[in-house]
């Protein structure tokens, strides 16, 4: 098949009625490709054989109340050979289709907000990135872990290849790597907003950003190389199969093709704002446009549109009106152009602008390496640095400007006429109540016609996730910066968790384990000398009486004793051993002990583990858990979480508090001592352990993640043991735990211990666990 050296269009689809705002290659048909758009809709385009070498449309799909922002495929699956569509909207969902059902098979709600990204990894994992600032990863219409920490819209998601890991790109200018639900990394250089994101291995990936460049970083955290070519702001990215060449496309109306590190070849199109691109198999690129038109590119001879079309292409292209308040084609000063002899000078590079003055009009024209000609690109409209006698018309009257403004990014795009002689405080209250929109956009849309009316450009410094995000004459009043708890969306029904457990085979006496594990051992007499010494050491106002000390060593001795002859213990030695616990913290350790053996007593665990007391012990326990803070009170503090899971009040508050509780706990993995690994590792599996028989994958996902982090640190072989176990026990009988287990990389993770030799319950439990995740 015979290529020139660069692309030329293939074809024009017009099939969408506003923006195209997503495009993601189809897995089937061959060839074919999905688009998304604000109007609401999906549409499936297969190749056809026509003459005109274009699409034909074989699907549309709709299903969102509200602008359609974002597509991606999720791969075939046994149950769903073909793949499955998944599109993400302003009205928060995000819905999955069939590629021949018009309405999505299941919804997924859970953002608070835009959903504007989705990217699909292996065994069906979705992650999807909102301006709510969070990122979501779901699997089998489940959320399974909220990953917060944006302080600005997430604007771009990407799974990576390698197993677990997930990055996030966000208006606050950074970007994240997250692997478990946990922040692992973050990268800082871009100067805006960064937009989108694509991978290029396991180790490389690429960012584009507002601020008009693109970045190669590699995962480790370098950034190697950026990238200078695009004016304006760069909305998406998409990677060649020789994961070296990208394309890419933003609002100063260009697809951009890069070879080799250098920017090739610049294709204009006549729309200001080029949202969307992707790769398709044959090496043809589609994008999409705020015009609401597909089109299609090629290397390919045989597939490049006839003669007519292309001219009908650059005839478009040249009637198009260029406002140099988009920043792209700098200060103009008529006076000062060159008249058309200009372009008998041939160009420097492909993509090169040259302005030229015509009577008293400005046209652009673009250098075209291919066709060695300069080709025109439109007339310009309105100086930057002074105005022009050219008025812009809109229903029928002359302005001096006219803006395109969009509320909330996705909506309708709105314009705002405007004359320098008016007052802008009053024009922005007469667009506000025509278009019905709320007052407290009053201030800003003022400024904004005076920042733009001033004669100069404006340049792209923008408030981290702030206005305006779509170009220097595009605005979007009040982007939302709320937060939402760590997986604080609710669960719906509809999983494929079974009830019914998996017998396990009798060689396997590992998991599930469905009783608690709990801290027993005591050498009371040490204790008591202990606390009496540092009683006697410590400063008079923290000192405890005889009384007191007297009252805890009955108690200790009391939930000490044999089961059988446990003596009953009085609410005021509860309450003094309470007291006791606050303690300074570097002499509370003794009485910790205390409460680890303590709260295994029936009575201990219901009064301090019971609902009125118990939201206080866990934030006690807690505090002194901060990485900070005394090892000898953090082990203490989660063994005594441990052993409240021995009775029924302390295990309702230990998994009312889960979120919290593992958090927290998951933060002193990185702590060096093996004791306190051993009683982490005890808590997940005493988590693990009451989460079996339950249907609460929001949980389960939880455990999964905590696990996952320690065995990266973790070295103890009796911790190791424990986390397996809590692996084993939190898989076993449920398929979606499994996928997630498989989707966060834990096979690989794990594998390492199925040839322990000592203690080799280590190897055995680890082969167990490795079996059920095949």
């Amino acid at each position: 098949m015979a290529t020139s050296n660069s692309y030329k269009l293939r074809c024009s689809i017009p099939g969408h009625e506003m923006d195209v705002r997503g495009l993601a290659a189809a897995v089937f048909p061959e060839g074919a490709f999905v688009s998304v758009s604000r109007d609401r809709t999906g549409r499936v385009w297969v190749p056809n054989s026509s003459p005109d070498r274009g699409f034909t449309e074989m699907h549309c799909m709709s299903g969102h109340s509200n602008f359609v922002s974002c597509v991606c495929m999720i791969a075939p699956s046994e149950t769903y050979p073909r793949g499955l569509i998944a599109t993400g909207g302003n009205d928060n969902n995000i819905c999955v289709f069939t590629l021949d059902q018009p309405q999505p098979i299941f919804m997924l709600k859970g953002h608070k907000n835009t959903v504007c990204t989705l990217s699909s990894g292996k065994f069906g994992t979705l992650l999807s990135g909102s301006w709510d600032t969070t990122a979501k990863v779901w699997l089998n219409e489940k959320c399974m872990m909220t990953l917060e920490g944006h302080s600005a819209a997430v604007w771009a998601v990407v799974i990576l290849p390698e197993q677990g890991l997930m990055l996030s790109g966000s208006a606050d200018k950074t970007i994240k790597l997250w692997k478990a639900g946990r922040c692992e990394k973050t990268y800082t250089g871009h100067e805006d907003c960064v937009r989108g994101l694509a991978v290029i291995s396991n180790t490389e990936f690429f960012s584009c950003s507002n601020d008009a460049s693109i970045r190669r970083w590699l995962v480790t955290g370098e950034c190697v190389q950026v990238y200078y070519s695009h004016t304006n702001y760069i909305y998406s990215l998409a990677v060649f199969p020789n994961n070296q060449d990208f394309v890419s496309t933003g609002e100063d109306r260009t697809l951009r093709i890069w070879k080799k590190g250098e920017c090739t070849q610049t294709i204009r199109l006549p729309a200001q704002s080029v949202w969307c691109c992707c790769i398709l198999p044959n090496g043809d690129i589609a994008i999409g446009a705020s015009d609401g038109i597909i089109r299609v590119f090629t290397e390919a001879e045989d597939r490049m549109a006839s003669i007519e079309d292309l001219q009908a292409f650059e005839d478009e292209l040249s009637k198009a009106t260029i406002d140099p308040k988009t920043g792209d084609l700098g200060d103009i000063k008529l006076e000062d152009l060159p008249g058309r002899e200009h372009l008998d000078e041939p160009g420097n590079r492909d993509g090169q602008t040259r302005l030229i003055k015509e009577d008293d009009k400005v046209e652009a024209y673009q250098w075209s390496v291919s066709d060695g000609r300069w080709m025109k690109i439109g007339d310009v409209v309105g100086g930057s640095n002074q105005q022009t006698s050219k008025s812009v018309m809109y229903e029928g009257k002359e302005y001096d400007y006219v803006f395109t403004i969009d509320v909330n990014e996705g909506g309708p795009s709105m314009k705002l006429p405007y004359n320098v002689s008016e007052d802008p405080w009053l024009t922005a209250h007469n667009f506000l109540q025509k278009n019905d929109l709320s007052p407290m956009f009053l201030d800003q849309v003022a400024n904004f016609i005076i920042q733009n009316t001033k004669g100069h450009v404006v340049g792209p410094e923008q408030p981290a996730g702030g206005d305006p995000l779509t170009g220097g004459a595009r605005y979007i009043p009040g982007a939302s910066d709320e937060r939402s708890a760590f997986g604080a969306d609710p669960f719906t029904g509809g999983g494929a968790y079974s009830s019914a457990a998996l017998r396990q085979k009798t060689t396997n006496i590992y998991f599930p384990k469905t009783d608690g594990v709990t801290f027993e051992q005591a050498n009371t007499p040490q204790i008591i000398a202990k606390l009496k010494e540092l009683n006697g050491g410590a400063p008079q106002e923290h000192q405890l009486s005889e009384e007191i000390l007297e009252s805890v060593e009955r108690l200790l001795m009391s939930v000490c004793e044999p089961c059988s002859s446990k003596s009953p213990l009085t609410i005021q030695q509860i309450n003094l051993l309470w007291k006791a616990s606050h303690w300074p913290e570097d002499i509370v350790f003794p009485v910790l002990d205390i409460m680890r053996l303590a709260v295994r007593h029936p009575q201990v665990n219901e009064s301090l583990c019971g609902e009125a007391e118990g939201v206080q012990l866990c934030n006690h326990l807690l505090s002194l858990m901060r990485p900070e803070g005394r090892p000898a009170n953090q082990m203490l503090a989660l063994r005594t979480l441990c052993n409240c899971f021995s009775g029924r009040n302390g295990r309702a508050l230990l998994m009312a508090q889960r979120e919290t509780v593992l958090s927290r706990a998951a933060e002193l993995a990185s702590v060096c001592n093996k004791n306190i690994h051993i009683a982490l590792a005890t808590l997940v599996l005493n988590y693990a352990s009451c989460l079996h028989s339950q249907p609460d994958l929001e949980a389960k996902a939880q455990c999964l993640s905590v696990a996952s982090r320690a065995l990266e640190t973790i070295q103890d072989k009796e911790a190791v043991f424990r986390l397996l176990v809590a692996l084993g026990t939190t898989v076993a009988s449920d398929q979606t735990a499994k996928d997630l287990a498989r989707s966060l990389g834990v096979n690989s993770q794990i594998s390492k211990y199925s040839s322990v030799s000592d203690p080799s319950k280590v190897a055995e439990c680890c082969q167990l666990v490795l079996k059920e995740l095949q």
